[in-house]
């Protein structure tokens, strides 16, 4: 197997109604992967609670092992109380100190660092300082004989980021992806100008992508690679190109993000190209929205007809 890996935080999204979804970007993400076709996992950890176990029961009955997510005896369980605005959007009001604040290294961990071909993570499992994992994993992909993708889905919440956090996730990162409000920070905090500056400042001699999610909008990509000239010498291109948005009958957007980075990450890693992910990846967030939560079934293959794929 040689999965992909969302690492970060598995917690419980509590609705206004009480009701409780499984939800976390990272654990969207990788869920969004295995239905798309893709072996994936998640790296976690949860309480020794009854949310726990329950949390377990909802991961393995989505397809998805937990295999890698660890038990905490010491933090509970990971919750989230969501609020909808009036379009639907999404507020969190994010418990603290939750098992997922404390992943470890384990043994486990090794030989899936070895085959991963993978790795997705954001700021928010970094908010009271960078678990081991994150790390390890950013780190160890890109010092592989044959590296793996390692993406930073930035996904800031609340108050829980640092210019230190953003700084590490975009110069280790292979693809940065981030919202408009989430530009307006990177542009407040890192002096950033443009979508194009989140790769060509952190890596002016590297190839890259940064993506840029507009909500209804669509999304605009910027990708900056090398090549050679007639010469052998070292040749920096880049291109900037948009895709519109798709309707969508909204019920709220939760996980929506989530699920286009997945769809994203996917395609690209079957040899599409960068246009046709994001053409793709753009029509599967519309569908999510249609549901309630982040994790809902979406088929593939009505995605890929409506985006003009099969």
């Amino acid at each position: 197997m040689n999965p992909i890996v969302g690492i970060g935080e598995v917690l419980w999204d509590v609705y206004p109604d009480g009701r409780k979804v499984a939800g976390g970007a990272p654990f969207n993400f990788a869920f969004h992967c295995h239905q798309l076709g893709h072996d994936s996992v998640i790296v976690s950890r949860v309480g020794a609670d009854d949310l726990g176990r329950e949390l377990r029961e909802r991961v393995r009955a989505l397809g998805l092992s937990d295999e890698y997510i660890q038990t905490d005896p010491d933090h509970p369980t990971g919750t989230v109380q969501v609020a909808l605005d009036v379009n639907k959007v999404p507020t969190y009001t994010i418990t603290e100190h939750v098992a997922w604040d404390y992943i470890g290294w384990d043994e486990k961990l090794e030989p899936l660092l070895k085959t991963a071909r993978a790795a997705c993570f954001g700021t928010l499992a970094q908010r009271f300082g960078t678990p081991v994992p994150v790390h390890r994993f950013a780190e160890g992909l890109h010092q592989r004989k044959q590296p793996g993708l390692v993406v930073f889905d930035v996904n800031l919440r609340g108050r829980y980021f640092t210019e230190e956090i953003l700084r590490w996730g975009i110069t280790t990162s292979d693809w940065i992806k981030i919202n408009s409000d989430e530009l307006a920070v990177l542009t407040d905090l890192l002096q950033f100008q443009s979508l194009s500056d989140t790769v060509s400042s952190a890596k002016p001699f590297g190839s890259g992508v940064a993506i840029l999610t507009r909500g209804e909008l669509g999304c605009e990509v910027y990708r900056q690679w090398e090549e050679k000239d007639s010469d052998g010498d070292p040749l920096y291109s880049s291109e900037t190109f948009t895709e519109p948005g798709v309707s969508a009958k909204v019920v709220d957007t939760v996980g929506a993000g989530d699920a286009f980075t997945a769809a994203m990450v996917c395609l690209h890693l079957e040899g599409r190209p960068l246009r046709e992910c994001a053409k793709f990846a753009t029509h599967y967030a519309a569908r999510v929205c249609e549901y309630p939560g982040g994790t809902p079934k979406i088929d593939r293959s009505e995605v890929e007809r409506a985006a003009g794929l099969k």
